[in-house]
């Protein structure tokens, strides 16, 4: 009786033959392809051949933008907000979603909301307190964002955010120890963002007054985190 392992294989398995990648459907391809991230598709996928560079260019693709910065394009580091720009450009004004590591400045900042009025997320990790001019400009023409998450930002700019964005649902926000984060970033989200469900702070310096404002004035909130609040004292009536 002969071995399972001599069966012989599918006809599509046979020794020496492939399957020709190029020759998926589009909408398979594209199901591949989403999984990686901007840069990478940008810089080598649509690279690959004449149909993954269709693929690659159709609209749909680029509904949601993740710009993280791998180790091996470090180097690129200057060349990448071009290839951010190509990706909203390719966008076709239906961005909806976008997150930027690194790279965000006042001007990426109004490129992006120049072309994406209907954007909703916008994630902003380790920008720097030099964006706060960027957000102030940027949130302005976006009043359909529903989600933000930013590393520093001032009182004053977020509230402008809360004015800009009325629609604000979700709010992240990490101080980093860059700026005093404290009372007033608190109040600023009392006074302007009723709406909020879900609020992450992260070394957030607010004291028990910031954080009851918070509670008074976001009577919709649903998911609250707070991560190194380190004058924070939730005892009694407010851990209850």
């Amino acid at each position: 009786m002969a071995s399972s392992s001599s069966s012989p294989l599918p006809p599509a398995m046979k020794s020496g033959e492939y399957r020709n990648w190029a020759e998926l459907p589009p909408e398979l391809t594209s199901s591949i392809l989403l999984r990686l991230g901007a840069i990478e598709i940008l810089l080598n996928a649509q690279r690959v051949c004449r149909s993954w560079r269709r693929v690659c260019k159709d609209p749909s693709m680029w509904r949601k933008i993740d710009i993280k910065i791998p180790r091996k394009f470090e180097d690129l580091f200057h060349d990448l907000e071009a290839v951010c720009r190509r990706a909203i450009d390719l966008s076709q004004g239906g961005l909806l979603e976008i997150n930027i590591e690194q790279l965000a400045n006042t001007s990426l900042l109004n490129y992006i909301a120049d072309r994406s009025s209907n954007l909703r997320r916008l994630g902003l990790v380790y920008g720097g307190p030099v964006i706060n001019s960027g957000v102030v400009e940027a949130v302005m023409k976006l009043p359909l964002l529903e989600e933000l998450e930013i590393t520093y930002i001032r009182g004053q700019v977020l509230k402008v955010v809360g004015q800009s964005c009325p629609n604000l649902r979700t709010l992240k926000l990490n101080c980093m120890g860059a700026f005093k984060c404290c009372d007033k970033v608190a109040l600023a989200i009392a006074e302007t963002m009723p709406g909020l469900r879900h609020l992450r702070l992260y070394r957030n310096g607010l004291s028990d007054m910031g954080l009851n404002a918070i509670l008074e004035g976001c009577p919709h909130l649903e998911h609250l985190e707070l991560h190194k609040c380190l004058n924070i004292n939730v005892v009694g009536d407010m851990g209850k």
